[in-house]
């Protein structure tokens, strides 16, 4: 079996399996989030070092806790290569600390059919935009395989057409994206509220080059849901200098629910 070796642990999360565990844990126990009123089919989670987003995603993924999925599409910006359509690693599964996640090779194989699917270990070699999420999803679908997929220069109502054909009603769309960058906790905070109206609205199209890092995969995810009349609710919404950062130069983080 070839598997994707972890690349950021030690850095973004603990390479400890014990001391993961907990803070994994630690981080959705926190957490308070409002359950939606339909069924859950996504989520949107933000994906820098635990210590200054992990506190946002445990919001997220505490719904996950006792959730019944057969599989789960990842979409994460690639922050290291640039490539066009959407990539897969080219393995079998993908390795944290907590042990190898095993890849869905049926649905891989049908989206490679497709021209804007190719399979670049290159792409996922150093990417931490989806490594990030596979510890979370350890703990809460420690036997569900995912299809961890990074947008490149892709469009993204064609990108969601393309998987909205392999999204059945047991697979949750799993979207990594953190929001602004860079800016003081004050203006951040104003930034980010508008880019969550945006994405509340189901309005793609008003989500700026700068709004979030994985605007793609969030603006792929929301045509999905506009189609398929889901609904979107924020989870959570704050920024690094609420968690552990300065608040002179942040970095804004949000996670949202897909339900219908």
């Amino acid at each position: 079996m070839s598997v994707r070796p972890a690349a950021v642990a030690g850095m973004f999360y603990p390479d400890d399996r014990e001391q993961l565990l907990a803070e994994v844990r630690r981080y959705m126990d926190l957490a308070d989030p409002p359950v939606p009123d339909f069924p859950l089919r996504g989520l949107i989670v933000p994906h820098a070092g635990y210590i200054y987003s992990g506190p946002i995603a445990g919001f997220g993924y505490r719904l996950l806790r006792n959730a019944n999925f057969s599989r789960i599409i990842m979409l994460g910006p690639s922050h290291f290569v640039a490539f066009r359509g959407l990539a897969l690693p080219g393995v079998d599964a993908m390795a944290t600390p907590l042990g190898a996640v095993e890849i869905d090779a049926e649905v891989a194989g049908r989206l490679l059919a497709s021209p804007l699917v190719l399979d670049s270990a290159h792409a996922h070699r150093r990417e931490h935009s989806l490594e990030v999420q596979l510890p979370f999803l350890q703990e809460v679908l420690p036997t569900v395989p995912v299809v961890p997929i990074l947008t490149g220069d892709v469009d993204a109502a064609a990108a969601a057409e393309l998987l909205e054909d392999v999204m059945t009603v047991d697979t949750l769309l799993l979207v990594s994206s953190d929001l602004s960058h860079y800016h003081t906790a004050a203006t951040a905070r104003r930034l980010d509220a508008a880019t969550a109206r945006s994405i509340t609205k189901l309005d793609a199209e008003t989500l700026g080059w700068d709004s979030a890092c994985g605007r793609t995969g969030i603006q792929i995810a929301l045509h999905i849901a506009l189609r398929r009349s889901y609904a979107v609710t924020t989870l959570d919404l704050r920024n690094s200098a609420d968690t552990a950062g300065s608040p002179d130069r942040v970095v804004g983080y949000g996670s949202f629910a897909i339900a219908g």
